[in-house]
């Protein structure tokens, strides 16, 4: 392999020669060979987008020659448009605090590329400098904590759509069932009666409300302190940088952002991010219950459940002839989990700054980045290959409706709880349905009976269904 030299403030050290990185991310890599992970394609495209608009604010003030930002900007679009140098973000996201490693890898990915578009040579830096050039007006400090809130704000951008194409999936299918009468079940055991219609329609309605959560909780992160500089202070910026940089950004990534009205506690505080976090997380927990809930009325088919047919993904046993598991369920159940423990490292990893600056920040930001990652691909995988696929199992949810002795709750009116509680102990003593014991005992007669136990009064006593969504 060839290399070519490089120093920094420490000394000499040899960088491939084909690398677009230089000598302080070569070191990272030496540093911190730890997982093998590199950061998050939107992660890196955050942080490119923060030096193409610091380039074109310092061009505009007159504060960088045109023809470096000039080139900065075309090898940051090269990146965010085109796709191109990715490979050369080297940095394990297992790195030194703050991020300075992987801003500096940007720094320098940048910088050799402007110098090639000026028809210099990789790791000429008296054509276009990392720090000088690339990183002006900035520090490690206020670019990380920026591409933290852009990137959860980007991903959250790519990711309401499939949260709420999957609510409509749900709603669309508490349409189909909306006539699929079936026993309600709580604490696992025979509830009052209800359609499996307005079950799913209950799980469209709770990933709506999932979804106008997370689009509160990303608001904070429009608020930017890029601009802080090194503590808060402004050190080497521009008067009207701050607000230059929040309209460039704007205009790159279409997001509405701002100023941050305190640039001391955006550089101190993570809670934006953690909020964005919890809310993922809280979705996560709902999703593990719809999840459950799915292996559960899908079991058997022969002893167990049996309400719902999924769509057959694949062979569920290397033993068992034509087994058949609910694959999707299971696995939106453990990406659920991985995310639970994602949020986990957020909330720690955002408690542990010291003054004026969160050094946790590389392990945060990765955490942040894969849990809604993570959650994107495995919805539109569970919309597309599971719940959009799904059909009832009409008899046997019938069935379930007819045996089930917690119609006896709708003779309360009419008999009285403590006398429809001994029907239903006989019933269940004597392997009968409650209409069979209520007529058999006289209770009632059974256009008495009919009139008080109607299915479709059962599960919609005051007309609500048609007034769902």
């Amino acid at each position: 392999m060839a290399f070519r030299i490089e120093h920094d403030s420490i000394g000499e050290l040899k960088v491939p020669e084909e690398a677009l990185w230089g000598v302080q991310a070569q070191r990272a890599v030496e540093n911190f060979p730890i997982s093998g992970i590199k950061p998050h394609r939107v992660f890196i495209e955050a942080t490119v987008h923060i030096k193409k608009a610091a380039a074109r604010f310092h061009s505009k003030a007159g504060m960088l020659d045109k023809k470096k930002a000039e080139a900065i900007v075309k090898a940051s679009d090269e990146i965010l448009k085109e796709g191109k140098w990715l490979d050369h973000f080297v940095v394990d996201v297992y790195q030194a605090g703050a991020g300075t490693s992987h801003n500096m890898n940007t720094n320098e990915v940048l910088a050799n590329r402007a110098i090639e578009l000026l028809k210099g040579k990789r790791g000429d830096y008296k054509i276009v400098h990392p720090n000088d050039h690339v990183n002006m007006g900035q520090s490690t400090n206020d670019v990380i904590p920026t591409a933290i809130r852009l990137s959860g704000l980007l991903l959250t951008r790519s990711f309401l759509p499939v949260l709420k194409k999957l609510a409509t999936t749900f709603r669309l299918k508490g349409k189909e069932f909306e006539k699929v009468y079936k026993s309600g079940r709580t604490h696992l055991q025979d509830a009052a009666l209800m359609t499996l219609g307005q079950e799913f329609n209950a799980y469209g309605e709770n990933l709506e409300r999932h979804a106008k959560r997370i689009e509160r909780a990303s608001d904070d992160l429009r608020e930017l302190g890029i601009g802080g500089s090194a503590v808060g202070t402004g050190l080497n910026t521009h008067k009207d940088y701050c607000k230059g940089m929040a309209v460039f950004l704007s205009d790159q990534t279409g997001l509405k952002l701002s100023v941050h009205p305190d640039l001391f506690e955006a550089m101190q505080s993570l809670s934006p991010a953690v909020s964005l976090s919890n809310a993922y997380r809280s979705l996560a927990l709902d999703l593990t219950r719809i999840a459950n809930d799915f292996r559960l009325m899908t079991s058997g088919p022969a002893t167990g459940f049996g309400e719902i047919i999924l769509p057959v993904m694949q062979p569920g046993s290397s033993i068992m002839p034509g087994k058949v598991n609910p694959v999707m369920a299971e696995c939106l159940n453990m990406v659920c989990y991985q995310v639970l423990g994602h949020d986990t490292t957020v909330a720690f990893a955002a408690q542990a700054g010291q003054m004026e600056l969160n050094v946790m920040m590389p392990v945060l930001a990765y955490n942040l980045n894969q849990e809604i990652v993570l959650m994107t691909n495995m919805l539109k995988a569970f919309d597309e290959k599971c719940v959009s696929g799904v059909k009832a199992e009409e008899v046997r949810c019938r069935q379930y409706a007819d045996q089930s002795t917690q119609v006896a709750a709708a003779l309360n009116p009419v008999i009285g709880y403590e006398k429809a509680a001994e029907v239903v102990k006989a019933a269940l003593k004597e392997g009968k349905t409650v209409k069979q014991v209520v007529l058999e005992k006289k209770i009632l007669t059974e256009e008495q009976y009919r009139q008080s136990v109607r299915l479709e009064k059962l599960v919609d006593p005051h007309g609500r269904s048609g007034k769902q969504k």
